[in-house]
């Protein structure tokens, strides 16, 4: 770390619908506010539910494409555009520093998912940070997951963001659409997760295919949950955490947030 460098935090935000991209709620303000505190980075490796490949690969363009990869929203969400331009140096500074957990392959055919400029356009609006996005891996363990963040810590003092985007409950089987119904279940995983956080229990959550029938309900499909365990192997025993946003939306989804953070 460079004199009087902070520690960039690492963030793991809850995404949650698409439509809180273009939508003022009480989450989107909680980025915002996020975004307005933290020191501007020099960049930000972001990992997304949306990029769930069987290979783990790093955007190495000079300028990320805005993907719009959902169906069935309105014409002013697949107007969005978020132009943060790539940092192919930091993309191989990735590339390099998980090479002994990971063998990583610098990606042109992706870019930015929405699982990143949801919430980055919130975060860093004027979309001058570069972004670089890091592909989950679907034939590794959480173990290998969180060994690949572990392995980004460094980029941490040295001015980056590490962003985790996903949901930890993110059932849309279950969605309560049209109604306030709210799970208990939902509710009960979110609040598990939070606990074991706060006391910095990561091994259960690392293993979270032991979570048993809550764990099902809630991570029918790892791909939203794992982006966490990426930011969980980033923080540092120093760290303050906090917990920006919480709470489940659509009765099945949470958008739990977390910040490691090092004042």
């Amino acid at each position: 770390m460079g004199m009087g460098q902070r520690r960039m935090p690492a963030v793991f935000i809850g995404h949650g619908n698409p439509m809180h991209a273009i939508t003022e709620n009480v989450w989107a303000t909680a980025w915002h506010e996020l975004g307005a505190t933290i020191p501007k980075p020099r960049g930000i490796v972001s990992i997304s539910a949306h990029w769930f490949i069987r290979e783990t690969a790093v955007t190495a363009m000079e300028k990320p494409g805005t993907i719009h990869d959902f169906g069935g929203f309105p014409r002013e969400l697949f107007a969005v555009e978020y132009p943060a331009p790539g940092d192919p140096k930091l993309a191989a500074e990735v590339c390099e520093l998980i090479t002994e957990a990971a063998e990583c392959r610098m990606s042109e055919d992706w870019g930015l998912d929405h699982g990143t400029w949801a919430v980055l356009r919130h975060m860093f609006p004027d979309a001058e940070v570069p972004v670089v996005q890091l592909s989950i891996d679907r034939t590794r363990s959480g173990r290998d997951h969180f060994d690949i963040g572990t392995a980004l810590r460094p980029l941490r003092e040295d001015g980056v963001l590490i962003l985790g985007s996903g949901n930890v409950v993110h059932n849309l089987h279950a969605a309560s659409w049209g109604n306030d119904e709210v799970h208990p279940w939902a509710v009960s995983f979110e609040e598990r997760v939070r606990r074991a956080i706060t006391d910095r229990e990561f091994q259960p959550l690392i293993e979270y295919e032991d979570f048993g029938n809550e764990g099902r309900l809630a991570i029918p499909t790892p791909d939203h949950y794992l982006p966490l365990l990426y930011v969980l192997g980033v923080a540092r025993a120093d760290d303050d955490v906090e917990f920006p946003t919480g709470g489940i939306d659509l009765g099945s989804v949470s958008m739990l947030s977390v910040v490691f953070t090092n004042s």
